[in-house]
Formats: structure tokens, sequence, C-alpha cells
């Protein structure tokens, strides 16, 4: 800056712009491309993105979409964090799961897990884990004065609670300084089971230890408000939240109920609220800071000082979204969702190895899982950040749109008869049977892509092999993932294989010049792979095809051009190949002309971006398995 120029701001020497004038550049683009000839607000909806629960996310946020500013960390409403310093002072907790059912194998995964970053560690125990007698193994050189021990015991969570409470005293920990959660989650167990013999019980034995707990130990949590059944059967992030409140909501009435003892403050200290953390980073954030907010309603309305009102969350990344095939990806999911819940202000957070989906975890796995926090907390200091995504348009306005969603939700099954009487009579996992299927359609047509499984498949690597791990607990909510469908056809292929040596084949019969069907040969060989197929590509022309599509002994085949070159010579192709053998003839595209023409000549089933893949892939397996 010059003496004759006073210093101005940067974006003074740009002219202003307002919502209409970047609404006529978005028209003319759209335009432009062909995708479109709506204008002004028309233009911007075209942009719009519709996600779960009713939310429409919008390509523009300004100051005037986002709610008020919900006031500063550590204060009602808990938007930005439950605590005035959120994690910035010591990180989040570090926590690792461990799952097996020899304690000696847990014990040693456990120490290391110790030794190398981990701050806490979770363990399963009872059935699908070490046995409650065997704890004591699997802890054995724990520092229980230093490492908080987070029990996974489902329904026998009374014995594994006092176990753990016995070998506090027995390593001479006094209960006043100790520090853990004991696990205690009878609905959770109602909603993994769908046996509800035991939930009385189960309910007033909870009740029970947190009065205990309450007056000897001030750093254990006694209950868990697991809402991760929900997301693991296919529930949205608002379906999620609305369980997780109705569940907290009836473990306060329990914990509060005459003859108890606990006042409310004592019985909201006696939660941790346990939720999946996702690949996709701005939901998660999202539904992490709508959680806190719609506790300290509930909290508020309960009579809760805002002291007590605070959630404490332990985040874990999703199971749903692991992938069985090319599990490698994993560790980039594992890391965006470990990312997402530090910035939404989780006070712990779980990364579950890549390799989890396969079986038991081994050392690598578990090391990677937790160096993956190690580098997010030590070397790129995400916890010293109190929210940082707090005053984004786009998040404020998520997190608000996500907090009336799963409020509706909450009070939903608060009219049904509260969380229990809502699991008995099936209406929540109707509920999340729906939200399951309406998400399947959009996987199964490849709108929400699944890297290494339904988009750039590996057929040549080799599978991944892990010990099993136990069985977990069935007979009530469903367990899903993302890749179930995929992995049911990858399935049929690898039967194929082992039983005709091998797998199926598709002829990709590319016509005319290398720029005409390069991108078409692309796209037909990545569907085709997504299903086990074999793709065998090579240039033909009509005189050519049916030789070319003999020597390889495929049964199926797939043109691919582009439309002009499709108009020339697809259909007297598709009729040779039809004549060598083709079972079934597939065309990369939707030509907008002469479709008649090409189904006359032998073309039985037009593939494109956004088909459903799944139908497509499964059909072309029934053909194949028949030759094999």
């Amino acid at each position: 800056m010059t003496a004759e120029s006073p210093e101005l701001p940067l974006a003074a020497a740009f002219p202003a712009a307002d919502r209409e004038q970047w609404q006529r550049l978005v028209a003319g683009v759209l335009r432009k491309s062909g995708a479109s000839e709506a204008a002004g607000d028309a233009a911007e909806e075209a942009l719009a993105t519709d996600l779960e629960d009713g939310i429409r996310v919008r390509p523009l946020y300004t100051a005037q979409d986002a709610p008020p500013l919900p006031g500063p960390p550590g204060f009602p409403p808990f938007v930005r964090a439950s605590r005035p310093e959120g994690t910035a002072v010591s990180g989040w907790d570090v926590r690792q799961r461990h799952q097996g059912t020899d304690p000696r194998r847990v014990n040693e995964a456990l120490l290391a897990d110790l030794e190398n970053g981990v701050t806490s560690v979770w363990p399963v125990v009872g059935a699908g884990g070490v046995p409650v007698s065997g704890l004591a193994e699997a802890l054995r050189g724990v520092y229980l004065d230093l490492a908080p021990v987070v029990l996974d015991a489902g329904a026998e969570f009374p014995a594994a609670a006092e176990e753990l409470l016995r070998l506090y005293g027995e390593s001479g920990v006094a209960l006043s300084e100790a520090a853990g959660v004991l696990g205690a989650d009878p609905l959770g167990v109602l909603a993994r089971t769908g046996d509800d013999r035991h939930l009385a019980d189960g309910l007033a034995a909870a009740a029970r230890l947190a009065g205990r707990v309450a007056q000897q130990a001030p750093r254990i949590r006694t209950v868990v408000v697991d809402a991760l059944p929900y997301h693991e059967a296919g529930g949205s992030p608002a379906e999620e939240l609305g369980a997780s409140l109705a569940t907290a909501v009836a473990y306060l009435r329990e914990l509060t109920a005459d003859g108890r003892g606990l006042g409310i403050d004592a019985a909201c200290r006696q939660l941790e609220f346990r939720y999946a953390a996702t690949a996709d980073q701005f939901l998660t954030i999202a539904k992490l800071r709508a959680a806190r907010r719609l506790w300290a309603r509930v909290a508020e309305v309960c009579g809760a000082s805002p002291a007590a009102a605070g959630q404490v969350q332990h985040a874990v990344t999703s199971s749903v979204m692991m992938a069985r095939r090319d599990p490698w990806v994993n560790m980039l999911r594992t890391t965006v969702a470990a990312l997402s819940a530090g910035l939404g202000g989780a006070d712990a957070v779980t990364v579950l190895p890549f390799d989890a989906a396969l079986g038991l975890p081994d050392a690598f796995a578990r090391r990677i899982a937790r160096n993956t926090q190690s580098v997010l907390l030590e070397e790129s200091h995400l916890a010293k950040v109190i929210d940082p995504a707090g005053g984004s348009w786009y998040v404020e306005s998520l997190t608000a749109e996500l907090a009336r969603a799963g409020w509706a939700f909450f009070q939903e099954i608060e009219a049904a008869g509260g969380q229990a009487a809502a699991l008995r009579s099936g209406m929540i996992g109707e509920r999340l049977a729906r939200t399951w299927r309406r998400r399947g359609a959009e996987l199964a047509h490849r709108r929400e892509p699944i890297t290494g499984v339904s988009e750039f498949p590996q057929l040549a690597q080799a599978p991944l092999e892990r010990e099993p791990a136990p069985a977990p607990a069935g007979g009530g909510l469903p367990r899903v993932r993302r890749d179930d469908a995929f992995e049911a056809l990858r399935a049929r292929s690898d039967a194929q294989l082992a039983a005709a040596g091998a797998r199926p084949k598709v002829f990709l019969a590319a016509l005319g010049p290398v720029a005409a069907h390069t991108a078409r040969v692309a796209f037909a060989a990545n569907l085709f792979q997504a299903g086990g197929i074999e793709t065998v590509p090579e240039p033909v022309t009509a005189q050519s095809a049916a030789a070319a599509f003999a020597a390889t002994g495929a049964r199926i085949a797939c043109l691919c051009a582009a439309d002009a070159v499709y108009a020339e010579q697809a259909a007297e192709v598709a009729a040779a190949l039809k004549a060598a053998g083709a079972v079934r003839v597939y065309l990369a595209g939707r030509p907008a002309e002469g479709r008649e023409e090409l189904v006359a000549a032998g073309v039985d089933t037009f593939v494109f971006a956004g088909c459903d893949a799944v139908g497509v892939l499964s059909s072309a397996l029934d053909v194949t398995e028949v030759a094999a």
C-alpha cells in the first residue's frame, strides 16, 4: 500500500456479488451442459441433494440460512462441546475394542495397544468375548488407576461389573479414583436379541448398580445408551438420534424411580452415549452436535442442572461402511470417520481395524487403527480446536435439521409407549427396515458407490483371511452392511470359480476407434467386475465379432461405443454375437434413437449409469451359472 492509497480489505478490490448473480451463472452452466433449462431459484434447486430423514442439502448457504449460534462450548445447549475446554486440554480418549474368547490373547493385544497410544480399553465380556471368570486374566498387567476399562458384556453386565469392581479393590485402586464404564444396557440387549424375558431384571440391576457407583465411584459410569444397534440395522442418523434419546429417557425413569435413591443430576451422570461415525464427515459432525443439543433439552425438561446436562459421547467408526472385499480401503473410511468424530466433539473415539469385517483383527490392523488416531491427535492437532465446524452456515443448518428430525422420531417412539414397547411391537424394526430398503436401492443403483466393491473392484486380489470372530447375538434387529448385495454376487462368482475353475466372463465388444469406445469399455468393465464377472475387451467389427467372442469362451457380451457408432454398427454386431451363441447381449449406454432396431437385432439389456446394477449382475450370473 502507498500513502496515496488507503489500506482496504481484500474484498474491496472485487465487485459485490449477490445470490441472483450467482444463480444466473449456475443457470448458464446448466444450460450449456444440457442438464437443465432452469433459471433463478429453480437453477439453484437443481443442484440440491436429498439426504435421509427428509433433509435437503442446498448448494449455497449464507448467513441468512443458518440458525442463531448455539452459545459457547460447555454451556447449554452444549452443541459446541459438553465442557468449556472441549478436548483441547488432553485430546479425546483413544479407545480400542478387544474381542476374543481367550483371556491370554486378549491380554496380549490389550497391553500392546496401551503401550502404543491407546488410553482406554473396551473388552467384550461374556457371550462373544472372554468369560467373566477370565476378566482378571484379560486385564492382568493393566494399570487400572490409569487406563479406564469400558465393559461390553451384554446381558452378563451385572456379573462383569461386579468382577471389575472386585478387581479395582484387589489391585488397590480406590473406587473414588477409578474411571470407566460398566456397560449396563438392557434395552440394547433387547434390540440385539429380541428377548425381553430378563429386561425388567436387567433394568433393576442397572439401577441398583448405578446407585452404588454414584455414591462410591464418581468417575465410573454405569449405563451405556448404545445407538449402534439402530445404526447397524440400517437406521438413518435421525433414527439413531431418536432411538438413543428414547433409550436414555427410559433409563432416567428407572434410575430416578421411587426407592432408587438417585436424583436427576446423579442419574444423568451415570449415562454415556455411543454413536456411529461414518465416512460422511459433515453428517457425523452434525449428528454429534445435534445429539448434545437434544440431550440438553431432555435434561432441562427433566429438571437436571446445566452442570449435569452435558452429554458424554463415545463415537465408533461404522461397521456398516466396512467392506469385506478390498478391505484396505477401510483404512481411508475409518480415517475420515475418526476425523469427523473428533471434529464433532466426541469424548472417546474407537476406530475399528480395517479387517474387522473379516474376523478377529490382527496386530497390524490394530496398530493402524490406533495410529490413525495418534496422527490426528499428535501430528494434525485436531483436538486443539474446540468445535472447528461451529459457525459454518452449512454445518449449523445441518445440525438444526438433524436435531428436528431426531426429535420427531423420539416423539414417535414415546407415543408408541417408549423404547421397550416400540422394540417389542416391531415399530422400530419396521421403520429401520424401510429406511434400509430405500438406501439399498441407492446402493444397488450405485448412486451411493462403494470403492473397491461397486466401483473399481479388484477381481485378481487374493482374499484376506482372518480367524473367525465369535458370532454376535442374534434374534433382534438385523446387522447390515453396505456391501451385502455385492458381496452375495461376488460369493456366487467365487463358487463358480471353485466349481468350474474359472469365473464367469463377459465379452466387451469395443466398436469404432479407441476414442469412441474407451469410456464405455471402462464403464462396462467396472460394472461387470463388481459382480465378480471377468471382462474380456476387444475391438471388433461386424465381420470379426463372432470369432472373437467364440475364442473367449464367454456366454454373454456387451457392446461398447459412442452413440454415433452404435447407429452405424451396433445392430449388425449384436446380430453376429447372437448368431455366435451369446445367450445375452448388453449395450452400454442409453441411445436416444434406434432402440427398437437394436432390440430386434439381439440387444437384450441396456446398462447405464444409475441402472439397477445388482439386478443386472444377478441376472448375468444366472446365465453363467447354468453354463457351469
